[in-house]
Protein backbone atom coordinates (compact mmCIF):
# COMPACT_ATOMS: atom_id res chain seq x y z
CA UNK A 1 0.00 0.00 0.00
CA UNK A 2 1.35 2.96 -1.10
CA UNK A 3 1.51 5.48 1.73
CA UNK A 4 0.82 9.35 0.90
CA UNK A 5 3.15 11.78 2.24
CA UNK A 6 1.95 15.35 3.47
CA UNK A 7 4.60 18.15 2.07
CA UNK A 8 4.44 21.45 4.77
CA UNK A 9 4.91 23.33 1.31
CA UNK A 10 0.99 24.28 1.31
CA UNK A 11 1.47 25.99 4.58
CA UNK A 12 4.09 28.42 3.54
CA UNK A 13 2.51 29.36 -0.02
CA UNK A 14 2.33 33.17 -0.09
CA UNK A 15 6.32 33.19 0.41
CA UNK A 16 6.70 32.93 -3.27
CA UNK A 17 4.25 35.76 -3.88
CA UNK A 18 6.91 37.72 -1.58
CA UNK A 19 9.40 36.11 -3.38
CA UNK A 20 7.91 37.96 -6.83
CA UNK A 21 7.79 41.31 -5.13
CA UNK A 22 11.28 41.39 -4.29
CA UNK A 23 12.40 39.95 -7.86
CA UNK A 24 10.10 42.54 -9.59
CA UNK A 25 11.29 45.14 -7.12
CA UNK A 26 15.18 44.23 -7.08
CA UNK A 27 14.93 43.50 -11.39
CA UNK A 28 14.98 47.20 -12.73
CA UNK A 29 17.57 48.82 -10.46
CA UNK A 30 20.95 49.77 -12.18
CA UNK A 31 23.84 50.43 -9.97
CA UNK A 32 23.85 53.89 -8.99
CA UNK A 33 20.15 52.22 -7.34
CA UNK A 34 21.68 49.83 -5.25
CA UNK A 35 23.95 51.90 -3.91
CA UNK A 36 20.82 54.47 -2.34
CA UNK A 37 20.70 54.60 1.20
CA UNK A 38 18.23 56.33 3.22
CA UNK A 39 19.98 57.38 6.02
CA UNK A 40 24.52 56.92 5.84
CA UNK A 41 24.24 54.35 9.20
CA UNK A 42 21.82 51.94 7.10
CA UNK A 43 22.51 49.18 4.97
CA UNK A 44 21.84 50.42 0.97
CA UNK A 45 19.67 48.74 -1.46
CA UNK A 46 21.77 46.40 -3.25
CA UNK A 47 22.83 45.72 0.70
CA UNK A 48 19.33 44.84 1.82
CA UNK A 49 18.43 41.90 -0.98
CA UNK A 50 22.07 40.96 -0.82
CA UNK A 51 21.43 40.10 3.05
CA UNK A 52 18.13 38.55 2.72
CA UNK A 53 19.94 36.28 -0.02
CA UNK A 54 22.90 35.36 2.03
CA UNK A 55 20.84 35.20 5.38
CA UNK A 56 18.69 32.39 3.23
CA UNK A 57 21.68 30.65 2.06
CA UNK A 58 23.37 31.11 5.63
CA UNK A 59 20.51 28.63 7.83
CA UNK A 60 19.99 26.72 5.15
CA UNK A 61 23.37 25.30 4.32
CA UNK A 62 24.92 26.73 7.34
CA UNK A 63 23.20 24.78 9.87
CA UNK A 64 20.85 22.45 7.74
CA UNK A 65 23.52 21.25 5.18
CA UNK A 66 21.00 21.40 2.38
CA UNK A 67 20.72 23.41 -0.88
CA UNK A 68 22.79 22.85 -3.66
CA UNK A 69 26.68 24.16 -4.33
CA UNK A 70 25.23 27.42 -5.37
CA UNK A 71 23.71 27.76 -2.05
CA UNK A 72 26.62 26.60 -0.48
CA UNK A 73 28.74 29.09 -1.89
CA UNK A 74 26.62 32.14 -0.93
CA UNK A 75 26.46 30.66 2.69
CA UNK A 76 30.35 31.11 2.32
CA UNK A 77 29.83 35.29 1.47
CA UNK A 78 31.00 37.35 4.15
CA UNK A 79 28.16 38.78 6.54
CA UNK A 80 28.96 42.45 4.72
CA UNK A 81 30.45 42.99 1.58
CA UNK A 82 30.54 44.19 -2.00
CA UNK A 83 27.25 44.06 -3.66
CA UNK A 84 26.51 42.17 -6.71
CA UNK A 85 24.81 43.52 -9.59
CA UNK A 86 21.46 43.55 -10.08
CA UNK A 87 21.24 40.64 -12.49
CA UNK A 88 23.23 38.59 -9.75
CA UNK A 89 20.94 39.93 -7.08
CA UNK A 90 17.72 38.78 -9.01
CA UNK A 91 19.24 35.37 -9.87
CA UNK A 92 20.75 34.32 -6.40
CA UNK A 93 17.13 35.22 -4.69
CA UNK A 94 15.67 32.85 -7.31
CA UNK A 95 18.27 30.20 -6.25
CA UNK A 96 18.19 30.84 -2.78
CA UNK A 97 14.31 30.30 -2.52
CA UNK A 98 13.85 27.72 -4.61
CA UNK A 99 16.42 25.81 -2.51
CA UNK A 100 14.21 26.44 0.26
CA UNK A 101 11.09 25.48 -1.44
CA UNK A 102 12.52 22.43 -2.78
CA UNK A 103 12.82 21.60 0.79
CA UNK A 104 9.83 22.83 1.93
CA UNK A 105 7.93 20.08 -0.78
CA UNK A 106 10.37 17.60 0.50
CA UNK A 107 9.94 18.02 4.38
CA UNK A 108 6.92 16.55 6.80
CA UNK A 109 5.07 17.88 9.57
CA UNK A 110 7.41 15.34 11.39
CA UNK A 111 10.53 16.93 9.87
CA UNK A 112 9.68 19.83 11.36
CA UNK A 113 10.19 19.18 14.97
CA UNK A 114 14.15 18.13 14.44
CA UNK A 115 16.37 19.84 16.60
CA UNK A 116 19.44 21.31 15.35
CA UNK A 117 21.73 21.91 18.25
CA UNK A 118 25.38 23.39 18.49
CA UNK A 119 27.13 26.15 20.03
CA UNK A 120 27.21 30.27 18.73
CA UNK A 121 29.19 32.73 20.81
CA UNK A 122 30.02 30.47 23.41
CA UNK A 123 26.48 29.39 24.11
CA UNK A 124 24.57 26.49 23.75
CA UNK A 125 21.48 26.88 21.25
CA UNK A 126 18.47 24.13 20.41
CA UNK A 127 16.43 25.37 17.42
CA UNK A 128 13.64 23.15 15.49
CA UNK A 129 13.07 23.18 12.01
CA UNK A 130 10.07 24.55 12.51
CA UNK A 131 12.09 27.82 13.88
CA UNK A 132 14.08 28.12 11.53
CA UNK A 133 11.83 28.62 8.82
CA UNK A 134 9.93 31.13 10.14
CA UNK A 135 12.47 32.72 11.74
CA UNK A 136 14.14 32.68 7.88
CA UNK A 137 10.34 33.94 6.68
CA UNK A 138 10.28 36.56 9.17
CA UNK A 139 13.73 38.23 8.47
CA UNK A 140 12.74 37.92 4.78
CA UNK A 141 9.71 39.99 5.40
CA UNK A 142 11.55 42.59 7.82
CA UNK A 143 14.46 42.93 5.50
CA UNK A 144 11.81 43.07 2.62
CA UNK A 145 10.26 46.24 3.79
CA UNK A 146 13.09 48.13 5.00
CA UNK A 147 13.90 47.78 0.86
CA UNK A 148 10.68 48.42 -0.12
CA UNK A 149 10.67 51.78 2.35
CA UNK A 150 14.13 52.75 0.54
CA UNK A 151 13.10 52.42 -2.52
CA UNK A 152 10.02 54.36 -1.91
CA UNK A 153 11.88 57.39 -0.40
CA UNK A 154 13.84 57.55 -3.36
CA UNK A 155 10.98 57.79 -5.88
CA UNK A 156 11.30 54.53 -6.60
CA UNK A 157 8.59 51.48 -7.54
CA UNK A 158 8.21 49.50 -4.25
CA UNK A 159 6.80 45.65 -3.57
CA UNK A 160 3.35 45.81 -4.41
CA UNK A 161 2.75 44.06 -0.74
Amino acid sequence: MAQNTLSVWNFYKGWDTYQNHLIKAIEPLTAEQLELKISPNLRSIGSLARHIIRTRAGWLNGLMGEGDPDVAAIAQWEYEGDVPPTSELVRDLKVTFLAWQECLERWTPEDLEYIFRGERWGEPYELSRQWVIWHVIEHDLHHGGELSFSLGAHGLAAPDL
